[in-house]
């Protein structure tokens, strides 16, 4: 598909629903950029945590997020996430980052100069991108070719994150991974609409049963018919 017009792919949904693995696969199917721009919110987050910036101070945090030197891969096998040309790929990840970032998601100031950002990311990206967040289908690229938003339900998405946090999700794992998902996805839900499709253009998928390569699978179906639809196969 790489040799078309560009694609954009718009995945949304909550924690757990399997936005992420799934896109990825998708993006690494098809040839193309992958953009996860949760983890954007999460660098500027461990950014202000490092630097003593107060959560607290929307003004500060904004600051903080207009200035920070941040660099996003786009590559599916290697997602790389540096901050000041250090990478922080996996200490964003951190239970400290994942309990705090939806205090600097929820800023206005700090979601536009994201937006920004992202908008610059998906046009630059090499032939298209499968870009996943929270509020991709809806205010990121409301007009991708294909958006979907991914879905599950609680048990599932707890289970799921216990499973890659914590390598288990037996009761003591989920317990300690509700705060962040279930609460979370709550305080996100308030800033971003990720919970229910924005209009009848957005496919929803269901993954509470459904296996990875199942879902992805379901994915590659839609953008293969939006191609073939276009006249682009």
């Amino acid at each position: 598909m790489g040799s078309g017009p560009r694609l954009v792919v718009a995945v949304d949904g909550p924690s757990g629903s399997g936005k992420s693995t799934v896109s990825r696969a998708v993006a690494r199917r098809l040839g193309l950029c992958y953009l996860d721009t949760g983890a954007m919110y999460r660098a500027v987050c461990l950014s202000c945590l490092e630097s003593g910036v107060d959560l607290r101070d929307a003004a500060a945090v904004e600051r903080h997020a207009r200035a920070v030197d941040l660099d996003i891969g786009l590559d599916p096998d290697r997602p790389r996430v540096r901050l000041r040309g250090r990478d922080v790929t996996s200490a964003i990840r951190e239970s400290r980052v994942s309990l705090a970032v939806s205090a600097v998601a929820g800023i206005p100031g700090v979601r536009a100069e994201l937006i920004r950002r992202q908008r610059l990311l998906i046009a630059s990206a090499p032939g298209g991108c499968v870009a996943e967040g929270r509020d991709i289908t809806t205010v990121v690229a409301p007009d991708a070719q294909v958006r979907v938003l991914l879905t599950a339900d609680a048990e599932a998405r707890v289970a799921r994150r216990a499973r890659d946090l914590h390598g288990d999700d037996g009761g003591a794992a989920r317990a300690t991974t509700v705060a962040e998902v279930l609460d979370r996805d709550a305080r996100d839900s308030a800033v971003a609409s990720f919970l229910t499709p924005a209009d009848d253009r957005v496919v929803l998928v269901d993954t509470s049963h459904l296996t990875a390569d199942e879902t992805v699978d379901m994915v590659v179906g839609l953008v293969e018919a939006a191609v073939t639809a276009r006249g682009g196969a």
